[in-house]
């Protein structure tokens, strides 16, 4: 029988419940996999905390590179997060000749194209089935069963704790604030939760999927990123009078063989619109690609379970490799091979040149005159409209004025939206989402 040992970097919450699932579940990995799985090193910060996971003291190391260059280990399972240590604990990994499974998004989205070129020049594969949409197998999907497509688009909610937010606003009528902390409360966002709301966890979820979709290291510099702190209450009352719901949305948008768009921000997207409907912390994307069409993928984006599934089926895919490796003497293995990887991808457009239709919400001075202020300066920047809302009922200084806005340019909404804010009518900065209905 076949023994594949496993040393795991973190033993947080992915990394306790991945060590939970391999102990209790090592039966039936055995039957469907032909390999025994056996942890045989874990690296820990503290070695002394108690944890809810029993942990046996004989697999405690203090240093992750241990596991690296150890003789105990077959399989390196980087779960650490961050991209200092966990990057040299994986070009190491690599070093040794050692397949590495990892869900750090922020550490491929930042460096991918070093450890993709030191995983291809040595021919030791990297899987990273878990560092989008937790429990959703997407990373698979492009990269086998959608392979013969060309995407033309990709979108979709991948971080749980904005959706969650956004769906109790979207429930309750409640603030953003009262929201943020309730998410805290239920563990769905952390103590500091600006790398969620401020959108950078979608962000490098965006990068590693439009690097594979597109071939090649997408730079995430230059990926465009709006988060959620400023989505309102009232956005969100009037999103849904005209038939919206306000999502934070990965759109990585294929323009033509060198350019693409990728993008994170707060969207309306129809009510009609299936992902309109996805609510709490699950995660769901959308796939169009030129041969199969539209494609939907949804399921629990985060938390120990979800993640520790799609880590666990990468440590079966590395097991399997090694196997695979040890019978043939061969090194390389051309079905876990990524070498477009290591190239540089197309080029991500400023977000100035992209076209889409906008939400614009401003609060104005209830006089006469107002409109045609405001309407001057969108003619004079040809920027057509497609519908206004004023509110009644709103009395006081200033009254909310919502445009829906025609198809333009970003860097002519931004021109025009700085000489509204200008005006002395208006009476706080202009409010401005995207608005997408992804039709073919």
């Amino acid at each position: 029988m076949q023994t594949v040992r496993i040393g795991i970097a973190g033993f947080g919450t992915v990394g306790s419940a991945v060590f939970r699932h391999l102990q209790r579940e090592a039966g039936l990995l055995f039957e469907r996999c032909g390999v025994r799985l056996v942890v045989t090193a874990v690296a820990v910060r503290n070695p002394r905390r108690a944890r809810c996971v029993p942990l046996p003291r004989s697999l405690l190391v203090g240093n992750p590179a241990q596991i690296a260059a150890s003789d105990r280990t077959d399989i390196v399972v980087e779960l650490m997060g961050g991209c200092t240590t966990a990057r040299e604990l994986i070009l190491s990994a690599l070093r040794h000749g050692k397949p590495v499974v990892t869900a750090n998004k922020a550490l491929l989205a930042e460096h991918g194209r070093r450890i993709f070129d030191e995983s291809n020049r040595r021919g030791v594969p990297i899987f990273f089935e878990a560092s989008v949409a937790g429990g959703i197998p997407i990373i698979k999907s492009l990269r086998e069963g959608l392979v013969a497509n060309r995407f033309r688009l990709i979108y979709g909610i991948v971080n749980g704790t904005c959706n969650y937010i956004l769906t109790r606003m979207s429930q309750e009528g409640a603030a953003f604030d009262d929201m943020l902390k309730q998410a805290q409360a239920l563990g769905y966002a952390e103590a500091d939760p600006s790398f969620d709301i401020d959108g950078v966890d979608a962000a490098h979820k965006a990068t590693v999927l439009a690097s594979l979709a597109y071939g090649g290291c997408v730079d995430f510099r230059q990926v465009h990123v709006e988060g959620i702190r400023h989505v309102s209450g009232a956005d969100v009352e009037f999103a849904h009078q005209l038939g919206y719901e306000i999502k934070l949305l990965a759109i990585i948008r294929s323009l033509d063989a060198s350019r693409v768009e990728v993008r994170v921000h707060p969207t309306l997207i129809p009510k009609a619109n299936r992902l309109a409907s996805i609510g709490g912390v699950t995660n769901a994307l959308v796939v169009r690609g030129d041969v199969v069409g539209d494609i939907e993928f949804s399921g629990p984006g985060a938390g120990g379970d979800a993640t520790a599934s799609a880590v666990l089926g990468d440590i079966v895919q590395a097991a399997a490799h090694l196997a695979r490796s040890r019978e043939t003497r061969a090194c390389c293995d051309p079905s876990t091979a990524t070498p477009w990887l290591c190239a540089r991808g197309p080029r991500v457009v400023d977000i100035a040149s992209v076209v889409s239709r906008f939400y614009l919400r401003l609060s104005v001075a209830d006089r006469p005159g107002v409109m045609a202020q405001i309407t001057s300066i969108l003619g004079k920047a040809r920027i057509g409209i497609s519908s206004i809302i004023q509110p009644e009922g709103h009395q006081g200084k200033a009254v909310p004025l919502i445009f829906m806005i025609h198809d333009a340019r970003h860097d002519a909404m931004f021109q025009a939206m700085e000489r509204i804010r200008r005006l002395g009518c208006v009476k706080a900065r202009p409010v401005m989402f995207r608005v997408e209905t992804f039709e073919s």
